[in-house]
């Protein structure tokens, strides 16, 4: 099994969950998150003051999936989060070493 986090920009994520969800892969944690990366931030100016946003607003995808949707899964995110600009985000992908679904006490791709 494998986790999938993806950082993508606020708008995309529908269109990450609705294409996520066509090709049958369902189940997911979403956060928002701030940070940085080579899109270094931006300058804004309020009540005549330049300050600089350094870190950019973006969401949180996590997914656990089984090791053969995996690459699968890595494809639909990346191309539905895409605008082709700096910014668009990352994926890292790990390994997953248990899943337990509490209610029911199954184990591994069954908790799926």
């Amino acid at each position: 099994m494998k986790k999938i986090e993806a950082i993508i920009r606020h708008f995309k994520l529908e269109d990450v969950k609705s294409a996520l969800v066509s090709a049958q892969i369902e189940g997911m944690t979403v956060a928002e998150v701030r940070g940085f990366g080579r899109q270094k931030g931006h300058k804004e100016t309020y009540r005549g003051a330049e300050y600089v946003v350094d870190f950019m607003p973006k969401v949180k995808l996590e997914i656990v999936v089984s090791d053969d949707v995996t690459d699968k899964a890595i494809q639909v995110i990346s191309d539905a989060a895409r605008t082709g600009n700096i910014g668009d985000g990352k994926i890292f992908v790990s390994d997953v070493e248990q899943v337990i679904r509490i209610r029911t006490g199954e184990t591994g791709d069954e908790a799926i």
